[in-house]
């Protein structure tokens, strides 16, 4: 039996496009006010300076178009387990698993490789995946290649303007691309 590629997630960035050039809540999104138990890191050895925003701005089509994709959904944000929480219910998604970021949660690394990148190829265990971030570098390309055997998309999305048609898009193709290298095996 085969299982879905899945589909790491970021939030800031991809879902809250926080980077808008307006600095406006854009056409489609809502904007969910975040009380201040929402506003606090997941983790006790979060940086004290890592504050989440007061609001986000989401846009509720996402869930729907996210479960179409034909990929296994899976929270990749340092948001972890609270966007189930706080994300996951204004976009209609029911609850998601995350990767545990644990000790290496917004720590940089000196090689430059996105602190996420190694967690997130340990979590997929050698399964196809897809990455959805604002913040994957050419360093994260190297490492995800020579760490991970199976195939793998690291997709950037711009954080001034978050997940649009283009975006989808290009991830229904990779899930086709991925569901079907995964039926071959």
């Amino acid at each position: 039996m085969s299982r879905r590629p899945l589909l790491f997630l970021d939030v800031d960035g991809p879902l809250h496009p926080y980077a808008t050039p307006s600095g406006r809540c854009p056409e489609g999104y809502v904007t969910v006010h975040l009380p201040a138990e929402a506003r606090r890191p997941s983790a006790a050895g979060a940086p004290p300076s890592y504050v989440r925003p007061r609001a986000v701005w989401l846009n509720p089509a996402h869930g729907p178009a996210l479960l179409a994709l034909g990929f296994e959904l899976c929270w990749a944000s340092a948001w972890m387990g609270e966007a189930n929480r706080w994300i996951g219910p204004a976009l209609g998604l029911p609850p998601l698993p995350f990767v545990d970021f644990g000790d290496a949660l917004l720590r940089e690394r000196p090689d430059t490789v996105h602190w996420k990148s190694a967690p997130l190829i340990a979590h997929a265990g050698g399964r196809p995946f897809a990455w959805v971030d604002d913040e994957q570098s050419d360093a994260d390309h190297g490492h995800v290649a020579a760490t991970h055997r199976a195939p793998f998309l690291l997709h950037h999305v711009d954080p001034r303007v978050g997940l649009r048609q283009e975006d989808f898009t290009a991830l229904a193709g990779c899930a086709a691309a991925l569901n079907g290298s995964a039926a071959a095996r």
